[in-house]
């Protein structure tokens, strides 16, 4: 995926602060505030990025399409499959299904940015030949994620209106995975990127004002997911705060 969407766990409970006298407004949520405006300014950077050099259409008037499968091919990658997906930055690669996904922004798009985009999810699939570590890592950590974000908000609540602090902080624990499944990811994207620039300079893909055309777009959509990190461990720190807060409260 080229661009990350910060996680959420806003089922609820971040508009609610617990008191004395019932709930509430929390202030510790303009952490939330903070990081969602950080996310927001990434977002709209990538987004801006992308539309200028998505305007610039390279030389050899390649799709994006085309780029990747002759970097597939050029790496050995005969069996992996490109398809269509709609939406906008939504493309992807699909280990498990031997496919990269392409957005209609970037399927049969000549631009800068498009070649750039389909280079990146071409780099996730010659990850998983070559056995690179972190996305093995990253990969593993997926069902455990996906179980510590789901119960960890819930316990959290839980420990906090019972006034049971361990519980409220075995559930900051489990959102803490969260946050680590986001920095284990940072690596896999820029290795990623830089594989694609490397591929698309040494094949003649892109020459060098479009490279650096395509590193600008690859760069601010790499900035996507340090944004995600800073999100993520504002929301954490602000979680800790709750759980310690409520536990002061019932001493």
């Amino acid at each position: 995926m080229l661009t990350a969407l910060a996680y959420s766990a806003d089922n609820g409970f971040y508009g609610l602060g617990y008191g004395y006298g019932g709930f509430f407004f929390d202030p510790t949520y303009m952490l939330v505030v903070i990081g969602l405006i950080i996310t927001l300014i990434a977002s709209a950077n990538v987004k801006s990025t992308f539309a200028k050099y998505d305007k610039v259409i390279s030389a050899r008037r390649l799709t994006g399409a085309e780029a990747a499968r002759r970097i597939l091919d050029a790496n050995g990658l005969q069996s992996v499959r490109i398809e269509r997906v709609s939406g906008n930055l939504t493309d992807h690669f699909s280990p498990n299904e031997g496919v990269i996904r392409l957005s209609d922004a970037t399927y049969s798009s000549s631009s800068i940015a498009a070649i750039g985009v389909a280079a990146h999810e071409c780099g996730h699939a010659v990850q998983h030949q070559v056995g690179y570590a972190p996305i093995k890592f990253r990969n593993a950590l997926v069902p455990v994620v996906n179980i510590c974000s789901r119960l960890s908000i819930p316990i959290i609540l839980i420990g906090i209106i019972l006034g049971m602090t361990g519980l409220g902080m075995a559930g900051v624990i489990l959102f803490s995975a969260v946050l680590l499944f986001q920095i284990v990811t940072l690596p896999t994207e820029t290795n990623a990127s830089r594989r694609a620039l490397q591929t698309l300079e040494s094949m003649d893909l892109l020459y060098d004002d479009e490279l650096n055309g395509a590193k600008k777009v690859l760069t601010a959509a790499a900035m996507t997911y340090f944004a995600a990190v800073a999100s993520t461990a504002l929301q954490l720190f602000r979680l800790l705060l709750l759980v310690r807060g409520s536990s002061r409260r019932n001493d």
